[in-house]
């Protein structure tokens, strides 16, 4: 957002050349939603959430404040590691090993006068319906799937059809290394992050026969230092991801693994970035990512032009690869949605898989993406993850084929998962 020293010096007022914008009708404005003379006060008063302080959130945070939001709220339970400095750029070497979220919110405090952020060093699962109905609007800067789909559902079901104000936007960047996304989700209103799962595909796995027998790229010999030497020599209780002595005795592991294949490029960042499926991130991309955020939350929260997301396109895509391109689109709302719709979802089985071949396949769909996934039926619990002795007591179904266990064509089942605790997956069994 432009800021002039001058402006200041000749009292015009720091926010001078944003009011020249966000409180003057233009060309697209809708002028019977569109009140120029409030928008300055209501921008003030108005409480919004980010959520990530990381690469995208940090420019999401310093973007907002030179906006004109004045209440800002924070959420990020991690804390500073060195290898974030490169583009993380409210952080110094001296914050290291300190929270994201209480650091960023002093540093943008400390420039932009006038903003108040509260910090919140947790989980956002961690708070309830009354937290998140405090704000007007929720703006993500995350890099987790899980994440991103849980405060959907959240914000999904605080809607309430008798009280306007439950409907809290959803603006949600993303970024992976030149390419990038904004969107904008009003939910139970417009297509919400579940509907665009397809769009998120987990990476595809590597056939263990490759990784134990012939390996072909680095890749393949981190996954084999990670998933067959580890299991064999167990150097440690458990792999913890984040531990620089669990990561480098992978890297010497897969080191030595493609020495023995002549396979080069294996390296203690690419080891970590394979173990925790990171993605390099570009400066350039999470400020341009950021700023097209913060200009739909100025949008929305001004009525000064039509926010991206209703009633046409919804959906921003960014490409930076070899040439600057972008494109918008209108991603449709699913009826048969999990989070938002109102039909079950078909799925296609055949009645002589087991329990548990049904339970991998909704790990590996790319519309479900479960991890720990419960089902039963309308009249029957056919295995619960928790509490253990309910996951004993129906453990020995995971091995009895569908058939066997009465399911028969066209019959719904409910799937539930401890990540997404308010989404109950309805499913309508095909069988073929």
């Amino acid at each position: 957002m432009p800021f002039s020293n001058a402006g200041i010096a000749s009292g015009l007022g720091r926010w001078h050349h944003l009011d020249n914008i966000r409180t003057r009708a233009g060309p697209f404005t809708n002028l019977d939603v569109f009140d120029g003379d409030s928008v300055s006060a209501a921008m003030e008063s108005m409480k919004i959430l980010v959520i990530g302080a990381g690469g995208l959130g940090c420019e999401i945070l310093k973007d907002l404040a030179l906006s004109g939001f004045k209440d800002i709220h924070i959420i990020d339970m991690d804390t500073i590691d060195i290898s974030n400095l490169n583009r993380q750029f409210l952080f110094r070497k001296s914050d290291v090993g300190k929270f994201k979220a209480d650091v960023a919110a002093k540093f943008v405090e400390s420039r932009v006068k006038g903003v108040r952020i509260t910090p919140h060093t947790c989980k956002i699962q961690d708070f309830d319906e009354d937290f998140y109905m405090q704000f007007q609007i929720v703006v993500c800067g995350l890099d987790s799937i899980e994440a991103r789909r849980w405060i959907n559902a959240m914000l999904v079901n605080m809607v309430d059809p008798d009280v306007e104000d439950s409907i809290k936007p959803l603006i949600d960047g993303g970024t992976e290394g030149f390419k990038g996304h904004s969107r904008v989700i009003l939910p139970s209103v417009t297509s919400c992050i579940e509907c665009q799962l397809d769009m998120h595909a987990p990476r595809a796995a590597v056939p263990l026969c490759t990784l134990a027998t012939i390996p072909r790229q680095p890749e393949h010999c981190i996954e084999w230092a990670q998933i067959i030497a580890w299991d064999n020599e167990k150097p440690f209780p458990k792999l913890d991801k984040d531990d620089p002595e669990h990561i480098g005795w992978l890297y010497r592991k897969a080191l030595e693994r493609a020495k023995e294949y002549g396979i080069e490029g294996v390296t203690y960042a690419k080891t970590q970035g394979v173990v925790k499926n990171i993605i390099p991130a570009i400066a350039s991309t999470n400020a341009i990512i950021a700023a097209s955020c913060c200009n739909e939350a100025l949008k929305i929260a001004s009525n000064c032009a039509p926010f991206l997301g209703y009633p046409n396109e919804n959906y921003m895509m960014y490409s930076g690869n070899d040439s600057i391109y972008t494109y918008t689109f209108k991603h449709e709302k699913k009826d048969d949605c999990a989070v938002c719709g109102v039909v079950a979802r078909e799925l296609s089985v055949k009645p002589d898989w087991t329990l548990q071949e049904l339970l991998d396949s909704l790990s590996t769909r790319p519309d479900v993406q479960m991890k720990k996934p419960s089902v039963r039926t309308e009249t029957k619990t056919l295995y619960m993850q928790s509490p253990p002795s309910l996951e004993e007591s129906t453990r020995p179904n995971l091995t009895k084929t569908l058939a066997e266990l009465g399911l028969v064509d066209k019959e719904e089942i409910g799937v539930t998962d401890p990540a997404f605790a308010f989404v109950s997956f309805k499913f309508r069994l095909r069988f073929v």
